[in-house]
């Protein structure tokens, strides 16, 4: 039965009560549960925020069936995201038993000094994730192997999981292959090349100074104490594994697929069934080993690489570290995150359907007069989408088309919008636990966001200095009739 009911507009309050709520949850389950938290109680603070809004938004007059079709819109916009994965984690998975990730260890274990780890981490993260466009892949491929390497210099793991995601960052929002970085111009209404440019004048600097940091970081350091420990980390792989160049192929593969602009999810797919075939060719005594005895070489060998694909791998080692890095992987450690991303967007949709959010983002505007005062909100705003809707596309896009009318009437260029919405939507994702980023790289890294989000210094760095220039009028860009396409550098200030 269906009744037809006037929609109302929704107050300040209204938009307040779930948002308010969640915060308060959200804070009481990391209170309650710390680490855990995102086992489960984020995903009920989640869900009952959500209900909250339902409710708010059927008293404004919304039935639950346009209520439902926003939670399922929600999620399939997710589902992409779900889909890599997936496939991620079967890629750990079949990486870990070829030895294309101990390779990886062992070698950064060879070359990397512990006094510039961190530094080069974030380098080697910033170069790779420019080249493919992806912070994703980089942290799955290289992030997780530097995360190795730290474990094998007794290196803190939360610094290392700061400058993976600092560096992966800074690429994915310079290279030209990355989605967000072709959606904010495309939101935005500016040319791609433009763009990549004009952010130049706050990505820069934010980087150089998260360089300097982690360089800070590294001299405290010592690396005489680690070299016993160093050795006996590549001992054990060297022991545990036939370790060699080769073993890199399906690395060398899947950043040519990347580069190459095949979609993420059948080229990481194609890189877990690549580390299958290679684990199966190159690592025959590792994979007779977790075999079962009553099954042949073929059937056993077919039934270790398919649980590697779709529950990861255990290995035993007399190092306990090792063990707990190398055993991990396959689709079902990815399930958890699922969880976390399905209720995630299913809060953010419904606030989305009901006007919630619109409300509640419009109350920012009030009062902004200056460019400074227009890009922080903008990066603010961003800020609280990724928040609340969990999910980095909706904080560009939203903010995007909220705010581009008003740019316009207040003689700022696009350019100012495109790059803003990348500052503050990008950046801030993977500093949120429930956010689709913050999800991933704990599930990929296996350090919470809230451990590593004060040593991800170019993330927490870039929004507070792209505010920073708008305020002290630094290369922000008006619009001087009839002359609307002013060039990057032309700055008015």
């Amino acid at each position: 039965m269906t009744t037809t009911k006037e929609l109302k507009e929704p107050s300040l309050f209204d938009a307040m009560i779930p948002i308010v709520a969640l915060v308060l949850m959200m804070g009481s389950a990391v209170y309650l549960f710390a680490d855990n938290s995102s086992y489960g109680p984020n995903q009920i603070a989640l869900l009952l925020a959500m209900g909250l809004a339902a409710i708010i938004g059927m008293k404004n007059g919304y039935s639950w069936k346009t209520i439902e079709k926003g939670i399922v819109d929600g999620i399939s916009m997710s589902l992409g995201a779900c889909l890599i994965l997936l496939a991620v984690g079967s890629l750990i998975g079949t990486w870990m038993l070829a030895g294309t990730v101990p390779t990886l260890i062992y070698f950064g274990l060879e070359l990397l000094n512990p006094s510039f780890f961190y530094a080069a981490a974030c380098l080697i993260c910033a170069v790779v994730a420019m080249s493919i466009g992806s912070s994703w892949t980089t942290a799955a491929t290289v992030g997780v192997a530097l995360m190795g390497v730290a474990a094998g210099m007794d290196m803190s793991a939360a610094i290392t999981a700061g400058a993976v995601v600092s560096g992966a960052y800074f690429g994915d929002k310079i290279s030209p292959l990355s989605e967000t970085t072709n959606l904010a111009p495309a939101v935005a209404g500016t040319d791609l090349f433009e763009h990549i440019r004009y952010m130049l004048w706050t990505t820069v600097p934010s980087f150089i100074l998260a360089l300097i940091l982690f360089v800070i970081l590294g001299f405290s350091e010592s690396g005489d104490a680690k070299a016993d420990r160093i050795e006996q980390m590549q001992l054990l792989l060297n022991e545990s594994f036939d370790l060699s160049w080769y073993l890199l192929v399906p690395l060398v593969v899947l950043l040519t697929l990347a580069v190459k602009k095949v979609p993420a999810f059948p080229a990481v797919s194609i890189g877990a069934l690549l580390g299958a075939v290679w684990a199966v060719l190159f690592q025959s005594d590792v994979v007779a080993s977790m075999a079962s005895p009553n099954d042949s070489a073929s059937i056993g060998a077919l039934k270790v690489v398919w649980t590697a694909l779709f529950d990861g791998v255990s290995f035993s080692t007399p190092d306990e570290n090792l063990n707990s890095l190398l055993s991990r992987g396959g689709m079902s450690s990815m399930l958890n995150t699922i969880w976390l991303i399905i209720c995630a967007m299913s809060f953010g949709a419904v606030l989305e359907r009901v006007g919630l959010l619109k409300r509640a983002v419009s109350a920012i505007l009030l009062g902004a007069k200056s460019a400074g005062d227009m890009v922080s909100r903008t990066i603010l705003t961003c800020f609280a989408t990724n928040l609340v809707t969990a999910d980095q596309y909706i904080s560009i896009v939203m903010p995007g088309r909220m705010y581009k009318e008003e740019y316009e009437k207040r003689g700022l260029h696009q350019l100012n919008l495109s790059r803003s919405l990348e500052d503050g939507g990008t950046l801030t994702s993977p500093l949120i636990p429930w956010n689709t980023c913050g999800a991933y790289m704990h599930s990929v890294l296996l350090v919470n966001p809230f451990d590593y989000v004060f040593y991800a210094f170019f993330n927490v760095i870039n929004p507070i200095l792209a505010i920073i220039y708008a305020y002290l009028g630094i290369k922000i860009l008006r619009l001087t009739p009839p002359d609307y396409a002013k060039q990057p550098g032309e700055a008015n200030q």
